[in-house]
Protein backbone atom coordinates (compact mmCIF):
# COMPACT_ATOMS: atom_id res chain seq x y z
CA UNK A 1 0.00 0.00 0.00
CA UNK A 2 1.31 3.00 -0.79
CA UNK A 3 1.41 6.79 1.21
CA UNK A 4 -1.47 7.94 -0.91
CA UNK A 5 -3.91 5.05 -0.08
CA UNK A 6 -3.52 5.62 3.55
CA UNK A 7 -6.04 7.60 5.70
CA UNK A 8 -4.22 9.65 7.76
CA UNK A 9 -4.81 8.93 11.63
CA UNK A 10 -5.40 11.15 14.71
CA UNK A 11 -4.75 9.95 17.76
CA UNK A 12 -5.65 11.36 21.26
CA UNK A 13 -6.04 10.28 24.75
CA UNK A 14 -9.53 11.01 25.54
CA UNK A 15 -10.73 10.96 28.85
CA UNK A 16 -8.11 8.38 29.81
CA UNK A 17 -8.33 6.44 26.93
CA UNK A 18 -6.66 5.92 23.68
CA UNK A 19 -8.24 7.08 20.49
CA UNK A 20 -7.61 6.57 16.67
CA UNK A 21 -9.58 8.61 14.16
CA UNK A 22 -8.65 8.12 10.53
CA UNK A 23 -8.59 11.78 8.82
CA UNK A 24 -11.52 11.48 5.17
CA UNK A 25 -13.62 8.81 7.30
CA UNK A 26 -14.62 9.64 10.51
CA UNK A 27 -13.06 13.35 10.98
CA UNK A 28 -12.82 15.77 8.12
CA UNK A 29 -9.91 18.51 7.62
CA UNK A 30 -12.61 21.08 8.96
CA UNK A 31 -14.53 18.73 12.01
CA UNK A 32 -14.18 20.95 15.10
CA UNK A 33 -13.30 18.73 18.24
CA UNK A 34 -16.27 19.88 19.77
CA UNK A 35 -18.21 17.57 16.69
CA UNK A 36 -15.83 15.09 16.69
CA UNK A 37 -15.96 14.90 20.89
CA UNK A 38 -20.35 15.00 20.40
CA UNK A 39 -20.55 13.42 16.91
CA UNK A 40 -17.87 11.20 16.35
CA UNK A 41 -17.30 9.68 19.94
CA UNK A 42 -20.69 10.03 21.54
CA UNK A 43 -19.55 12.44 24.31
CA UNK A 44 -22.42 14.98 24.12
CA UNK A 45 -21.54 16.66 27.76
CA UNK A 46 -19.10 19.44 25.48
CA UNK A 47 -21.71 21.88 24.17
CA UNK A 48 -21.81 23.70 21.21
CA UNK A 49 -23.49 27.42 22.44
CA UNK A 50 -22.03 29.63 19.78
CA UNK A 51 -20.21 27.59 17.57
CA UNK A 52 -17.80 30.46 17.16
CA UNK A 53 -15.55 30.88 20.59
CA UNK A 54 -17.97 33.22 22.36
CA UNK A 55 -19.63 31.65 25.18
CA UNK A 56 -17.43 28.97 26.54
CA UNK A 57 -19.90 25.64 26.70
CA UNK A 58 -17.81 23.80 24.40
CA UNK A 59 -14.31 24.42 26.98
CA UNK A 60 -12.39 21.33 27.47
CA UNK A 61 -8.99 20.62 28.81
CA UNK A 62 -6.45 19.50 26.32
CA UNK A 63 -3.32 19.25 27.44
CA UNK A 64 -3.72 20.37 31.25
CA UNK A 65 -4.98 23.99 29.51
CA UNK A 66 -8.78 24.43 28.76
CA UNK A 67 -9.60 25.23 25.19
CA UNK A 68 -12.90 26.19 23.24
CA UNK A 69 -13.31 23.24 21.34
CA UNK A 70 -15.50 24.82 18.58
CA UNK A 71 -12.96 26.59 17.72
CA UNK A 72 -10.00 24.10 17.57
CA UNK A 73 -9.59 21.81 14.60
CA UNK A 74 -9.88 17.85 15.37
CA UNK A 75 -6.40 17.62 13.15
CA UNK A 76 -5.09 19.88 15.45
CA UNK A 77 -5.52 17.93 18.55
CA UNK A 78 -3.01 14.73 17.37
CA UNK A 79 -1.04 13.22 20.07
CA UNK A 80 -2.86 15.42 22.71
CA UNK A 81 -4.50 14.76 25.93
CA UNK A 82 -8.31 15.50 25.72
CA UNK A 83 -10.95 15.85 29.26
CA UNK A 84 -14.38 16.11 29.08
CA UNK A 85 -16.90 16.59 31.56
CA UNK A 86 -17.08 12.68 31.14
CA UNK A 87 -13.87 12.51 32.13
CA UNK A 88 -13.68 14.13 35.41
CA UNK A 89 -16.03 11.04 37.01
CA UNK A 90 -13.49 8.51 39.41
CA UNK A 91 -13.58 6.33 36.64
CA UNK A 92 -12.76 3.18 39.28
CA UNK A 93 -15.65 4.36 41.68
CA UNK A 94 -17.63 6.52 39.43
CA UNK A 95 -17.98 9.23 41.90
CA UNK A 96 -18.11 12.68 41.00
CA UNK A 97 -15.73 14.68 40.75
CA UNK A 98 -15.70 17.80 43.85
CA UNK A 99 -16.70 20.02 41.15
CA UNK A 100 -19.69 18.14 39.93
CA UNK A 101 -21.09 17.63 43.78
CA UNK A 102 -20.11 21.42 44.63
CA UNK A 103 -22.33 22.50 41.47
CA UNK A 104 -25.25 19.71 42.75
CA UNK A 105 -24.87 20.89 46.14
CA UNK A 106 -25.15 24.69 45.93
CA UNK A 107 -27.08 25.01 42.77
CA UNK A 108 -24.52 26.37 40.72
CA UNK A 109 -26.63 25.70 37.45
CA UNK A 110 -30.26 26.57 36.23
CA UNK A 111 -30.76 25.20 32.99
CA UNK A 112 -27.28 23.23 32.46
CA UNK A 113 -26.26 24.22 29.11
CA UNK A 114 -23.01 25.93 30.57
CA UNK A 115 -22.44 23.66 33.43
CA UNK A 116 -19.91 21.45 31.49
CA UNK A 117 -17.92 24.39 30.37
CA UNK A 118 -17.86 25.88 33.57
CA UNK A 119 -17.21 22.94 35.25
CA UNK A 120 -13.95 22.26 32.58
CA UNK A 121 -12.86 25.94 33.13
CA UNK A 122 -12.85 25.65 36.65
CA UNK A 123 -11.30 22.53 37.14
CA UNK A 124 -8.49 24.12 35.05
CA UNK A 125 -8.31 27.15 37.30
CA UNK A 126 -8.04 25.10 40.60
CA UNK A 127 -5.57 23.07 39.04
CA UNK A 128 -3.20 25.93 38.87
CA UNK A 129 -4.51 27.96 41.72
CA UNK A 130 -6.19 25.86 44.76
CA UNK A 131 -7.01 28.21 47.00
CA UNK A 132 -8.55 31.08 44.66
CA UNK A 133 -10.24 34.20 46.17
CA UNK A 134 -13.88 35.09 44.88
CA UNK A 135 -12.10 37.52 42.35
CA UNK A 136 -9.95 34.43 41.11
CA UNK A 137 -12.65 32.34 39.97
CA UNK A 138 -14.94 35.75 38.41
CA UNK A 139 -11.98 36.03 36.25
CA UNK A 140 -11.13 32.84 35.98
CA UNK A 141 -14.78 32.20 34.81
CA UNK A 142 -15.10 35.67 32.42
CA UNK A 143 -14.92 33.43 29.39
CA UNK A 144 -17.87 31.46 30.00
CA UNK A 145 -21.36 32.88 29.57
CA UNK A 146 -24.46 31.79 31.62
CA UNK A 147 -27.40 32.95 29.78
CA UNK A 148 -29.72 32.26 33.36
CA UNK A 149 -27.07 34.81 35.32
CA UNK A 150 -26.48 31.63 37.89
CA UNK A 151 -23.07 33.79 38.30
CA UNK A 152 -23.13 34.03 41.95
CA UNK A 153 -23.97 30.28 42.46
CA UNK A 154 -21.31 29.53 39.95
CA UNK A 155 -18.74 31.08 42.16
CA UNK A 156 -20.22 29.74 45.13
CA UNK A 157 -19.78 26.10 43.67
CA UNK A 158 -16.33 26.44 42.61
CA UNK A 159 -14.90 28.05 45.99
CA UNK A 160 -16.89 24.97 48.14
CA UNK A 161 -15.46 22.95 45.43
CA UNK A 162 -11.61 24.31 46.17
CA UNK A 163 -12.26 23.85 49.90
CA UNK A 164 -13.48 19.95 49.21
CA UNK A 165 -10.37 19.20 47.29
CA UNK A 166 -7.98 21.02 49.69
CA UNK A 167 -9.53 18.83 52.69
CA UNK A 168 -11.76 21.67 54.16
Amino acid sequence: MNQQNKLAMIRLIVNGKPVELSVGYQVMAWHTLALTLRETLGLTGTKIGCDNGECGACTVIMNRKPILSCATLTVECDGKEITTIEGLRDPSTGELHSLQKAFIEHDGMQCGFCTPGMIMQAKALLDKTPNPTEQQVKEGLSGNLCRCGSYNKIVKSVLAAASAMRGN
